[in-house]
This record gives structure tokens, C-alpha cells and sequence, in this order.
């Protein structure tokens, strides 16, 4: 019994000593990978920029220039876009020391199972950034410029854009969209490990689309045009994951 216990006691050092690796690794990694984004982060800030410049000229509305309202905006603006580039551009190692810790634990068929989503989670997230940024920031910058504009009021209401909310409003959407492309894969990782089925997801469609547009009103500004934009392809999503299930499943019979 005695050796039992120190044997155990060894595992649980061993496993931490893991677990010390590979948080190091990840800090390493992100450190190198944060340096160049922080070099570069005004211009991505300036990619971020281009929906609403272009939100802007279409609207035809002119001399508008972004506000800082404390002297440390601009840095901590550009240091929350260089580390949020960094997360995102490392994100597929820090799954992969996340699999790799845990790896030793799971079944051949276990191990079979995850890998392919490693790779579908950073493209799906990835994805799901890229379709905001593309058509839902145009459509979204536009509509709100158009109501703020045509709006009737005493005084003229003059659009003065802050450095800081700005960033705040599209990562905050970011993320939303990139969260939401991870439907199909927590359905279909559920279906696996038999914790829902497929007749389940199936008869429980009108339940599921009031919980998505719950979590949309959560995830988004409180607006219901971005609740709208982000509940839509998630219920498109849910539906495929309904369909990526059924195929997964006939493909184990």
C-alpha cells in the first residue's frame, strides 16, 4: 500500500511538472509571438479601421477623425490589439499543449476523436472572425450611421468615435462570432460522447433557437440589429451541426 501511495504521489508530480512545461512553453511562445504584433499593432489597428472608413465614405460623411480621452488610450489600445493578435495567432499551439497534457489520459479512440477538431476549432473561430469583419462590420457601421444621421434632433448630433470603444465594439463582435462558428463542434463533441443524440437536437429546435437568441443578446451590443446578425448563422449553424452529426453518426454504423 505504501508503495501504491508514493507511486501515486509521483504521478501527481510528474503530471504538474507537465502541466509546468507546458504553460512555460506557452508564455515563451506568446511573448515571441506578441513582439512583432505589438510592432505592427498600429496597423492592425488600421485594418480594423477600414469597415467603418468605408461605412463612412458611403455615407458620405466627412472629416471624421477617432477621440482619446485619457494620455494612456492610444497605448493600452495598441498593446489590447497586439496581445489579442497574439492570442489568436497562437491559439492553435496553446490547443495543442492543452491535447498533448491530457493525451497520456485518453483512449485510442479518444485521441482519434480530438484531433480533428484541433484543427477545426482555430479555423471555425478564425472563420467566424473573418465573416464579421467582411460583411457583418459594412452592414452593421452603415445601418447605425444611417439612424444616427437621419435622426431629428435640436442640436446636431456630430459622430466622434472613441480610439477605445471602437476596439471595444469589434472585438467584443469578434469574439461573439468567433465563439458562435464553435457550435458544430461542442453538438457534435456532445453527440460523440453520447451525452445528447441527434433525435434530441432534432425535437428541440424551437428551445435551441430561443437559447441562441438569449445568448446573442448576451454576447452583442445591447441592440437588436447585433443580436439579429449573430443569432441568424447560429441557428444556420445549429442546423448544420445537425446534419454533421447525423453524418458522424451513420459513419460509425
Amino acid at each position: 500500500m505504501i508503495k501504491d501511495d508514493s507511486q501515486d504521489k509521483i504521478t501527481i508530480q510528474e503530471h504538474l511538472q507537465e502541466l509546468r512545461k507546458r504553460l512555460i512553453c506557452s508564455i515563451i511562445v506568446f511573448i515571441i509571438v506578441l513582439m512583432p504584433c505589438y510592432f505592427f499593432s498600429s496597423n492592425i489597428y488600421n485594418i480594423l479601421l477600414i469597415p467603418l472608413k468605408k461605412s463612412l465614405d458611403y455615407s458620405q460623411i466627412r472629416d471624421i477623425s477617432l477621440i482619446y480621452t485619457d494620455i494612456t488610450e492610444v497605448f493600452f489600445v495598441y498593446l489590447k490589439v497586439s496581445i489579442l493578435t497574439a492570442i489568436m495567432i497562437a491559439m492553435p499551439f496553446f490547443l495543442w499543449q492543452i491535447y498533448a497534457f491530457i493525451a497520456p489520459g485518453l483512449y485510442k479512440q479518444e485521441k482519434k476523436v480530438f484531433v480533428p477538431y484541433l484543427i477545426l476549432t482555430p479555423f471555425l473561430f478564425g472563420f467566424g472572425v473573418f465573416m464579421v469583419y467582411q460583411y457583418i462590420f459594412p452592414i452593421a457601421w452603415q445601418f447605425f450611421l444611417h439612424t444616427s444621421h437621419k435622426s431629428n434632433t435640436l442640436l446636431e448630433i456630430e459622430f466622434m468615435p472613441s480610439v477605445s470603444e471602437y476596439l471595444d465594439l469589434v472585438v467584443q463582435l469578434m469574439i461573439a462570432f468567433g465563439l458562435a462558428f464553435q457550435l458544430p463542434i461542442f453538438l457534435s463533441l456532445s453527440v460523440q460522447f453520447k451525452i445528447i443524440s441527434v433525435s434530441f437536437l432534432e425535437s428541440k429546435r424551437r428551445l435551441a433557437i430561443v437559447i441562441i437568441f438569449v445568448l446573442a443578446s448576451i454576447l452583442t451590443p445591447p441592440d437588436v440589429f447585433s443580436q439579429i446578425t449573430l443569432a441568424i448563422p447560429m441557428i444556420i449553424l445549429y442546423e448544420a451541426s445537425i446534419l454533421l452529426c447525423k453524418y458522424v453518426h451513420n459513419k460509425k454504423k
